[in-house]
């Protein structure tokens, strides 16, 4: 990592920010690693008041967390945590999914089937990256559609650090598909699909909160195992 431009003190503070943001979620710097802002800034070749304010921004997004007399360390979750986690995400994508089921157009359904199909294409273990992203584009094109500025928000940065940390977390998941997930995926994609489509408000919802709090469920289970 090497910021080499000379941008607005705003700008580089967001530099820094995507740098690091990026590094975490790539799994540069590993759950539980301690972010020492002197060392960050010698190896982004700027000085540390943009390493300690973008520092602030990724413990807002809950990527890192300081510690009391200690410093600065990425977030290292739990099995315990995924419940929690995934609960909250199954409520807040289980409202967008109802708003959208009120506001999606044709376009947007053709759209969320065209990524169902290159999903079904990437089942392959190896493919587990290419699979994550575009499942990532399916549920941002549907919380979008909701049209409801505060969910869009929230979700995109839950997206932004949730779903690729929270598996990064674990060996087991890090570069692996979860057990047999892909078909029950699949099949719950489906109907989220046709009650968007349908305009079913109430069965969206439904729909999208099972979907997530199954794959929760079982991410759990799996761990524990």
């Amino acid at each position: 990592m090497l910021i080499t431009d000379t941008p607005t003190h705003r700008q580089l503070r967001n530099l820094v920010a995507d740098q690091l943001r990026t590094a975490i979620l790539e799994g540069r710097y590993k759950p539980g690693e301690w972010l020492r802002q002197e060392k960050l800034a010698q190896e982004l070749n700027v000085s540390q008041m943009p390493v300690r304010e973008a520092l602030k921004e990724l413990a807002a997004e809950g990527l890192i967390e300081h510690v009391p007399y200690r410093g600065v360390r990425v977030i290292a979750f739990s099995v315990e945590d995924i419940a929690d986690l995934y609960e909250h995400r199954a409520f807040l994508e289980g409202r967008a999914a109802a708003a959208a089921a009120q506001n999606i157009h044709a376009k947007e359904v053709a759209e969320l089937r065209q990524l169902q199909a290159e999903m079904e294409q990437n089942l392959a273990p190896e493919r587990v990256t290419q699979y994550r992203e575009i499942n990532r584009r399916f549920h941002q094109l549907i919380y979008s559609a909701s049209h409801r500025e505060y969910l869009i928000r929230t979700l995109g940065q839950m997206w932004a650090a949730f779903p690729t940390m929270l598996i990064g977390n674990f060996a087991a998941t890090a570069d692996n598909p979860l057990p047999e997930r892909d078909n029950s995926d699949m099949l719950e994609h489906h109907a989220i699909i046709d009650a968007l489509e349908q305009h079913n408000a109430h069965r969206a919802e439904t729909v999208m909160q099972e979907h997530i709090l199954t794959t929760g469920r079982q991410l759990a289970q799996f761990l524990k195992r």
